[in-house]
């Protein structure tokens, strides 16, 4: 089946030194995609594939003009270590505010937590490590384990029982965010090393693959109530963009100046979240909410922050890397 889809760039402009946050009046190139709906005849683990592709034309349309946003959100911030270790990461947070994450530098271990510091460990049953990574509001979880033999798996937990998920054919996976619907979104790697993102669900056990022609390498990272999905890939300069699917339209949202973008969450309103390089290499994390993007730093941790995920209520999570085996987790609420 043919649809139509509309492939949009968000991106930034510098002006005079001064950051300017371009969003509104782009361009739109309105490029077909091709749907395989029929699923393949491939089960494995009662599990089925269709595969659905994004085939854009060559043809690029110059945007006629940009219009400037500026950054207008500002957080609260609460810096959350985890008993007897300096390594933690809060990576996904529900509406009721319940936190995935995992501790562990060198040995991953998952849990939930609950604030100010219930932490609820949370590994897959015979697992080597866990990263406990979305959460919906069911408190059903996603995330990815490594086995005793070294191979990386998807999982998902809903109230204490754990779904292998693994894309059909591959040996590594990931899942990375969940919807209330038990909609994931994640990703496998092939041979050569490449990612190639899906969404996955629970009902049914249905992998949809994306193709998107312009990435050599891609991640689907979150998914949200109404099926908004986002992420990143990598272009063949080795470039790093985040990305936005909705509706069948899929858009490119580069941080305004930035080296690099990768967008990571998305709530039901379609607050998007994530992190990206400034000229000079550090990281910043981001929101992007109507057209306007905010730069989100925490206060302890400037220049090495990465948001990972937010609520229905905008509260953000993610951490700042102090060093390899120093991460502290943080919760951002909107002021």
């Amino acid at each position: 089946m043919a649809l139509d889809v509309a492939f949009t760039s968000e991106e930034g402009i510098s002006k005079g030194g001064k950051m300017q946050y371009a969003s509104t009046s782009w361009c739109r190139n309105t490029m077909p995609v091709e749907e395989f709906s029929s699923p393949i005849n491939l089960k494995q683990e009662k599990q089925i594939m269709n595969r659905i592709a994004f085939a854009f034309t060559l043809t690029l349309l110059a945007c006629a003009s940009l219009m400037a946003q500026e950054s207008s959100l500002t957080y609260t911030f609460q810096d959350v270590t985890y008993p007897n270790d300096k390594f933690v990461q809060l990576l996904g947070i529900n509406k009721t505010n319940v936190i995935a994450g995992y501790h562990g530098a060198n040995t991953n271990h998952g849990f939930t937590l609950t604030l100010p510091g219930t932490f609820t460990p949370e590994n897959y049953p015979k697992s080597a490590q866990t990263q406990v990574i979305g959460i919906n509001s069911k408190n059903t979880t996603v995330g990815f384990y490594v086995d005793m033999a070294g191979t990386v798996h998807g999982f998902l937990d809903g109230s204490g029982k754990f779904t292998n998920v693994d894309f059909p054919g591959t040996t590594f996976n990931q899942l990375l965010g969940v919807n209330d619907q038990g909609q994931a979104a994640g990703y496998y790697q092939d041979a050569a090393g490449n990612f190639h993102p899906y969404i996955w669900a629970q009902t049914g056990g249905v992998f949809e693959e994306l193709f998107i022609p312009v990435a050599v390498s891609a991640q689907a990272t979150s998914i949200n109530n109404k099926g908004v999905i986002v992420g990143f890939y990598i272009d063949s300069n080795g470039v790093t963009h985040g990305w936005q699917l909705s509706a069948g339209i899929f858009k490119t949202l580069d941080y305004p100046a930035s080296t690099f973008t990768q967008a990571l969450g998305i709530n039901t309103l379609g607050e998007v979240v994530g992190s990206y390089n400034d000229a000079a290499g550090n990281m910043h994390g981001f929101a992007y909410v109507n057209g306007t993007w905010s730069s989100i730093d925490d206060p302890n941790g400037v220049g090495i922050t990465l948001v990972n995920g937010v609520n229905d209520n905008g509260v953000i999570v993610g951490f700042y890397t102090v060093s390899d085996t120093v991460n502290t987790g943080f919760v951002g609420k909107p002021q």
